[in-house]
């Protein structure tokens, strides 16, 4: 496992997803977006061609780069981005990015394992606010229903699944674009249609 995992195009592309999950993230950022993150595209194009382990350590990587640039929330959710990498790769090495049906699969399998990791940090770590789109949404559920890590889950599922469903979508459809003869250099590169 690890002569492929840090091989030079294994850390080639790492280095390239990570690119991707820190642009994606600031464009939705910079526009504000709610609801949105696509801060995970990169994780996942990794997560197809060099398997669970490349994508947990692009995705660990990701949050912890960031966390040195924006501050100390981005640090904060690093297991999270580790899990979203490696349920990826395990739903691709199970062929959880054949179809359709089994990509939107994926997304909900990604969502409620990050679920489980993130609720907690979001909650105990921030108190439910961490500064984004959903903070307010939190705020409400917290008053109508007395419970924080209830409302914080709850959140965190809406959101995600939105934003695992596209961001598994975008990296789904950019990796079958690629040619074969670039999918069939990587040797954990997931059967992809």
């Amino acid at each position: 496992m690890s002569s492929t995992l840090f091989s030079n195009r294994n850390l080639s592309l790492m280095a390239v997803g990570i690119a991707i999950n820190m642009t994606g993230g600031q464009l939705v950022s910079l526009l504000n977006l709610p609801f949105l993150f696509l801060d995970s595209v990169g994780s996942l194009i990794v997560a197809l061609l060099a398997g669970p382990w490349a994508a947990l350590a692009t995705g660990l990587t990701t949050n912890l780069l960031w966390g040195l640039i924006s501050g100390p929330i981005a640090a904060a959710f690093a297991p999270v981005a580790g899990v979203i990498g490696l349920v990826a790769g395990i739903c691709a090495q199970r062929g959880g990015f054949q179809s359709l049906p089994k990509v939107l699969l994926s997304a909900l399998a990604i969502t409620i394992a990050l679920t489980l990791v993130a609720a907690p940090i979001r909650g105990y770590l921030f108190g439910g606010a961490t500064g984004s789109g959903t903070d307010l949404v939190v705020a409400y559920l917290t008053a109508v229903s007395d419970s924080l890590l209830q409302s914080v889950a709850i959140t965190v599922v809406g959101a995600n699944l939105v934003d695992k469903t596209l961001s598994a979508l975008l990296a789904w459809q950019l990796v079958r674009r690629l040619p074969k003869r670039t999918r069939q250099q990587f040797p954990d590169a997931a059967a992809v249609e």
